[in-house]
């Protein structure tokens, strides 16, 4: 049964103690659910690395030329042409600053960005026409090609120690949001996104879903599109125009030791969407938006697609700034389950929660088998775990959404407005909530726990930030 008002308020009154153990208030579940990490090896040893032919292709023998002025896109086509036609290898960027548009991948190649080498991108939005079988913000359409893009191609990497610039800023990119300074009166994506989340609800044919130029929907940095075998390895990815690292419907991605900056408007690090078999392994996520967050399609047109975000794993990732450090939503429409999150760090003023759940009764779908344990969090802005059904739209649709089985073990946190905040619908609680071991200091207020079902907290203890210690 979801908690009564009068036993909410006794909670709450407990948890304003200056040290609290939920188990005191909260029966014991003598046996609580199995922390579902046994699933863990056979999903791991799915996620292999895709090997390459040792055979390079270096971009200056197709005519790149590293001064950062010259446009060296036919160069980058070119070479991955020419190395995919020789069965593979490495398409190698040299020392140097190497200018070019969209970078178009293709089957068994590795992009290789050598440590003193940087590909920075054009800001010119024609460099990423004609238009490509893209999703954009969880709605299929065409639009403008992402920086590196890839369309059902097998076996495809991104590695090395350089850098990758998107050259995203207020200046360009980043005006197309609308809301940005210095963006007053200039064109912006509103009314595109508006139609184009019209044309999904109506399930409009995504090949008549024409944006692209005049549109100012902003393209994501890397999107490979239906593919298998996926590797990015090593590189730095910074200023995207909007998300950095974006799968979609892709099997077996790898995403190891990568850096991404930007704090640009939407610049989530890396979004796996209708994906299976991910990992996301010693990863740097400093961003303007969520560092991770896992997706699957949005409202209509991700039921439509209706294909899950599954077996997703998360170890020893650094998270800084963001909207959210392990983020599941808010397009979930074709369902995510199996996520796995452990040994991370996370700490600063301006990452808002540790590990959020956010979706709403017009996205719909099921949440299912979230796991994360031993994560360090020095602190976040509001909360270390956070489950909202009233995201955005809230209870305003026809699909409501379930969220069951998450499961939260040795998580600290040293400073965080709340420990555990949940809200659910009456009809379709948060259910088979489970948190033990963790300790959250310094919060400055209790629990929020709205339509919770079968909740299990075992030796959570909490520190209760005093009157001189709260934000004025």
């Amino acid at each position: 049964m979801p908690l009564n008002p009068f036993f909410k308020c006794l909670l709450l009154a407990c948890i304003g103690s200056s040290l609290f153990s939920p188990a005191a208030a909260v029966a014991q579940n003598p046996n609580p659910a199995p922390a579902g990490w046994n699933k863990l090896p056979s999903i791991l040893k799915r996620v292999t690395a895709p090997k390459f032919p040792a055979r390079d292709f270096e971009v200056t023998q197709f005519g790149a030329v590293g001064d950062g002025k010259t446009d060296c896109s036919m160069a980058f086509a070119d070479a991955i042409n020419k190395c995919n036609k020789a069965g593979g290898g490495r398409v190698v960027v040299p020392a140097g600053i190497f200018l070019t548009g969209a970078i178009h991948l293709k089957s068994n190649v590795n992009l290789y960005v050598s440590k003193e080498a940087t590909i920075r991108f054009s800001t010119d939005p024609g460099k990423y026409l004609p238009v490509v079988f893209t999703r954009w913000e969880g709605t299929e359409c065409m639009n403008y090609s992402a920086l590196i893009y890839a369309f059902e191609q097998n076996n495809i990497a991104v590695t090395g120690e350089g850098v990758l610039d998107g050259q995203g800023s207020d200046d360009n990119w980043w005006a197309w949001k609308g809301n940005r300074q210095g963006g007053a009166g200039k064109p912006n994506q509103n009314e595109a996104r508006k139609t184009l989340l019209d044309m999904g609800e109506k399930n409009v044919p995504v090949k008549e879903r024409i944006f692209g130029e005049g549109s100012y929907l902003r393209p994501n940095f890397f999107q490979p599109y239906r593919c298998k075998n996926v590797l990015v390895e090593g590189v730095t990815f910074r200023n995207s125009p909007m998300w950095f690292l974006h799968p979609v419907l892709s099997k077996n991605v790898s995403v190891i030791g990568v850096t991404t900056e930007g704090q640009g408007p939407n610049n989530d690090g890396c979004d796996p969407e209708s994906c299976t078999d991910v990992l996301i392994k010693n990863c740097f996520f400093n961003t303007g938006d969520d560092c991770i967050a896992i997706k699957s399609g949005r409202n209509g047109d991700g039921r439509r697609v209706n294909v899950p975000s599954e077996n997703i794993i998360i170890q020893g990732c650094t998270m800084r700034n963001g909207h959210g450090g392990v983020v599941i939503g808010s397009e979930v429409s074709g369902s995510v389950r199996n996520v796995y999150a452990e040994e991370c760090t996370m700490d600063s003023p301006n990452l808002d929660r540790a590990l959020r759940i956010k979706t709403n009764a017009v996205r719909g779908g099921v949440i299912e088998n979230v796991f994360m344990r031993n994560v360090k969090i020095g602190q976040v802005a509001e909360a270390v775990v956070k489950i909202d059904f009233y995201y955005e739209e809230g209870d305003k649709g026809n699909f409501t959404p379930i969220v069951r089985n998450v499961d939260v073990r040795n998580v600290e946190c040293n400073k965080s407005q709340f420990g555990v905040w949940i809200r659910a619908y009456n009809r379709s609680p948060a259910t088979g909530i489970h948190i033990e071991n963790c300790t959250f200091m310094n919060v400055a207020e209790a629990d929020v726990l709205e339509n919770v079902e079968n909740l299990t907290l075992i030796n959570v203890k909490r520190t209760l930030r005093t009157a001189s210690e709260k934000p004025k």
